[in-house]
């Protein structure tokens, strides 16, 4: 897939436990978590998260990045704010994979409040296992970017 193996990880409050045993689950995979937070269970701001996290994929630190809050969307929709990113929340497997294969993004939202732990692995792993089929979807892609 790619020579750097790191993904960048945040959350906000919602989403801390599942955040974390997504960076434990993606280390025993062979890739780097970069896990920016949050680290209490106190209210905080999901855009910011999102944000943070899409600039690190943004600027190639890391590869891909993977964020969650309670649904999902909103800290997708702040992460796509971030000239270069292309994310897409998925709660099912095939979602997850489409949106590599076909869209090659760069980030992966789950609600933790949407999801369980089991499914939320499953779509990791579904995301992570999946190659851009360029090709034709490379032409829609660089539309989006443009």
């Amino acid at each position: 897939m790619t020579a750097n193996k790191r993904i960048a990880l945040s959350s906000d409050h919602a989403a801390i436990d599942l955040r974390q045993t997504i960076a434990a689950h993606i280390k025993a995979a062979g890739w780097e978590p970069v896990d920016i937070g949050p680290v209490t269970n106190e209210s905080t701001h999901y855009p910011k998260h999102g944000q943070a996290a899409a600039e690190l994929v943004a600027s190639g630190d890391c590869a891909l990045g993977i964020i969650l809050c309670g649904t999902g969307q909103g800290i997708m929709m702040a992460a796509n704010k971030v000239p270069g990113i292309r994310c897409g929340v998925c709660s099912d497997t095939f979602s997850a994979g489409m949106i590599r294969a076909h869209n090659n993004a760069n980030m992966l939202s789950i609600g933790a409040r949407v999801v369980g732990e089991g499914l939320a692995l499953d779509i990791v792993d579904a995301y992570l296992n999946t190659e851009f089929e360029g090709g034709r979807h490379a032409t829609r892609v660089d539309m989006i970017e443009a």
